[in-house]
């Protein structure tokens, strides 16, 4: 269990800013899911509620969605459930439980950048882009290759097009980690193949098989639901 000494609510982002890189120890809370499970000392704790960053907006060319953003909001979102086949609630609608989708957030899961993350193998099969306090807006893959560094992560960014996607996951039980998960997506006949929980964090593959039109639909559809209609 991790312990903290302060508590704060910023107003601003500046002032959340400041307060994250005045002390190596200061830490910017999500839903603390995966936060619990560790020892981490905290000196001040910063909880970003009162930022007005839980939400699901659709913009004319792409959607955004809040870092406070909890997965059962994603996985329950009427925006997120007419784009991409889904792909997003599918992909948080199989971790544990409803009480803990109401906790964990989007903001947190996409800036660890666990490599268990599932919807972090989902938003790199779309057209994903993450916005930073500091750092600025940038494609989620160029943010995944950067070094850590501290920042607040403030939104994602999802390009509204044609783009068909699926997801799928392996685990060894339903509410375990996956041991593998993998997206695929197809925009006009170009493909984007994602792998994660490798164990290492999701990465999109530079070389897929140059078949893959053919095979890919029968490799990863749900024997239940097809690929796309």
């Amino acid at each position: 269990m991790f312990t903290i000494q302060h508590l704060i609510q910023p107003d601003t982002l500046e002032e959340a800013y400041h307060v994250l890189t005045n002390d190596v120890s200061n830490t910017i809370l999500g839903g603390c899911a995966f936060l619990r499970l560790g020892s981490k000392k905290i000196g001040t704790a910063i909880d970003l509620s009162k930022l007005n960053l839980n939400h699901v907006k659709e913009k004319d060319d792409f959607i955004e969605i809040g870092a406070m953003t909890t997965f059962r909001e994603i996985e329950t979102n009427s925006v997120l459930n007419t784009h991409f086949n889904r792909i997003l609630p599918q992909s948080v609608s199989h971790i544990i439980g409803v009480q803990f989708r109401n906790i964990v957030t989007v903001g947190a899961s996409v800036y660890s950048k666990f490599g268990f993350s599932d919807l972090l193998t989902a938003l790199l099969a779309l057209d994903s882009e993450v916005e930073l306090y500091k750092g600025g807006r940038m494609p989620l893959a160029d943010f995944l290759d950067r070094s850590p560094e501290k920042d607040i992560l403030t939104r994602v960014f999802i390009k509204k097009n044609e783009r068909k996607a699926a997801y799928q996951s392996l685990r060894n039980s339903k509410s375990d980690f996956p041991v593998l998960n993998a997206a695929v997506s197809r925009l006009d006949d170009q493909w984007r193949i994602v792998v994660g929980a490798r164990p290492l964090r999701a990465q999109i593959a530079k070389k897929p098989r140059q078949n893959c039109r053919k095979e890919m639909p029968t490799l990863i559809a749900s024997p239940i639901q097809p690929l796309w209609p």
